[in-house]
């Protein structure tokens, strides 16, 4: 990678320039990022400003020294000292052909780096198996499944989690309300708590149970009734989730029951963990985790004087169980509404004896939908709320799950069904996807009329000079930083934007520079650029989880 070349370059520089300098053997970490603009070159270093505060100089000189000390190499035109002191290097044009080479040798791993060993399991989703997915859990689930396929692509060993309550209040009214539905159909009296589900949703599982079953759990004892209907309500429950997860192109490698950290005693090994490190303690009947000591407002009961663990008892255990098996580091995927719960969470590793550092929460805001501008109604399925389902089958699962990673996290979203499905170039998934298809159209094309493309290395990529032509190769070189940088920040929304921003590129190519000409050299390096700019694109939708498609029809509204 031209990235590696370049460090090294100014890791010899600083070699050079150390006497000078009076550098001793301490030397700072080299960092490359990319240059917005062409008039910064084509990569920038801060290394000067670092590096001046122990050499105690001016960071403006420090960085003339260096550039004066840089080696020379082909590939470098040049190195200027910019703004306090950044060091910019402007590259010749060859290294872009490098790139260009590289893509088609590497083809899907393209913009994918070698395994760094560590490993991270990604948590999300987790909703219960109380009812369908909504819109809420849309945006969680594709943040998650695109944060781990973007840290796969840096390196890291991934495991994909979901964590599902069934256990707790919410899973008893979830079991009562499948009972009642289950009597109703049966004819006898029931009725559904009014703090129960009430979408039809809960009829269509108990009539799956009684298709099932028949009358058998009817006569039972009450109580094994009640818990035989839950346990088969929330099987149900959790396969629908599933399948919906499917249909939305969300993996899992593992599915973890809160339950068994109930049954096998997991929770009270944690209690019992947090007594010995002095931070659980007993008051009024129940027991209580210190979480003031970790920055949290108050201290959080792990079991109520009633003898039952609370949700955050659990939280602890699970985290032991998952630091058991042995990742370097845990992401959780919540919503907003748990912001109150991350101190403690990271309070609980600290206490525990783990890296609470280790532990990263990603937080997301809730989504609004609209259709044509105006609040979408109410989903009669589910009762309360539009189903992931109902999304799909209304606007497909690649325009939903690229419109859900337009924005970061960390900030809200409105979706507008009208605007997600037309199928126009102002739609920012139909743009990137049209370029892909737009592309394979070229290829195609150039097939048709009997020009075979050569092997890339025996076509002259020097002819590649125009504009637009140089500024396509800059925009598929960036592919691998831009990973890189995605992962980093645990921020996949940076991944739609370049996506746009090399579709945009391609679409000015396109319209400056005809591809298929009377000139073959030309022709030829033309048609390997349009090759090298489709796997791009591919690989960037390819990590967001969304389709590439050969043939596309555009209808601009």
């Amino acid at each position: 990678m031209i990235e590696d070349r370049l460090t090294n370059l100014l890791r010899d520089a600083l070699e050079l320039a150390s006497r000078e300098l009076g550098l001793q053997d301490d030397r700072p970490v080299i960092e490359l990022t990319r240059s917005r603009q062409k008039e910064h070159g084509d990569f920038s270093t801060n290394v000067a400003l670092v590096l001046a505060g122990r050499v105690g100089r001016p960071p403006r000189e420090v960085a003339e020294v260096l550039v004066r000390h840089l080696p020379e190499d082909e590939l470098v035109a040049r190195a200027e000292v910019a703004g306090p002191g950044f060091v910019n290097l402007f590259l010749r044009e060859r290294w872009l052909h490098d790139v260009l080479r590289e893509v088609v040798a590497r083809g899907p791993t393209f913009g994918r780096a070698e395994p760094t060993g560590r490993s991270v399991q990604v948590e999300h989703v987790s909703a219960n198996p109380t009812g369908p997915l909504h819109i809420g859990h849309a945006r969680n689930a594709v943040i998650g499944d695109a944060i781990a396929s973007v840290m796969e692509a840096a390196g890291w060993r991934v495991e994909r989690e979901y964590y599902f309550n069934d256990a707790g209040r919410q899973m008893d009214l979830f079991g009562a309300s499948v009972e009642a539905r289950y009597l109703e159909l049966l004819g006898r009296p029931a009725e559904v708590p009014d703090d129960g589900y009430h979408g039809s949703y809960v009829i269509d599982l108990a009539r799956g149970i009684l298709e099932t079953f028949g009358e058998a759990l009817a006569d039972l004892p009450p109580e094994e009734r009640r818990a035989r209907l839950l346990h088969e309500g929330a099987a149900r429950m959790l396969g629908m989730i599933k399948a919906t997860l499917e249909r939305f192109g969300v993996r899992f490698d593992a599915y973890f029951s809160e339950r068994t950290l109930h049954d096998s005693g997991e929770i009270a090994e944690a209690v019992r963990r947090l007594r010995e490190a002095g931070y659980a303690y007993d008051h009024e009947g129940a027991v209580f985790f210190r979480a003031t000591a970790f920055g949290d407002d108050k201290d959080r009961v792990l079991i109520r004087s009633n003898g039952a663990p609370t949700y955050f008892a659990a939280d602890c255990a699970y985290l032991i169980d998952k630091f058991s098996r042995g990742f370097d580091r845990l992401i959780y995927v919540w919503g907003a509404d748990h912001h109150g719960d991350v101190l403690r969470v990271k309070g609980a590793a600290r206490a525990l004896g783990y890296d609470p550092d280790a532990v990263e929460i990603v937080l997301y805001q809730w989504v609004s939908l609209t259709r044509g501008g105006e609040a979408v109604g109410m989903s009669k399925r589910a009762g309360t709320f539009l189903t992931l389902d109902e999304l799909i089958d209304e606007v497909g699962t690649d325009a939903l799950r690229f419109t859900l990673l337009l924005r970061s996290n960390d900030a809200p979203l409105e979706v507008d069904l009208e605007e997600v499905k037309r199928r126009s170039m102002d739609n920012p998934v139909f743009y990137v996807q049209y370029g892909y298809a737009r592309i394979s159209s070229i290829l195609r094309h150039a097939s048709a009329r009997g020009v075979a493309l050569r092997p890339i290395h025996e076509v002259d990529l020097s002819v590649l000079d125009h504009e637009t032509e140089v500024d396509l190769l800059g925009g598929i070189a960036e592919l691998p930083g831009r990973v890189s940088e995605a992962a980093e920040l645990r921020a996949p929304h940076r991944l739609t934007h370049y996506a746009q921003d090399l579709a945009a590129r391609f679409h000015r190519f396109y319209t400056e520079c005809r591809v298929v000409t009377d000139d073959d050299a030309r022709t030829q390096a033309r048609l390997w650029l349009c090759a090298a700019a489709r796997q791009a694109i591919a690989n960037v939708l390819a990590l967001l989880g969304v389709s590439a498609p050969e043939s596309m029809e555009r209808v601009d509204a």
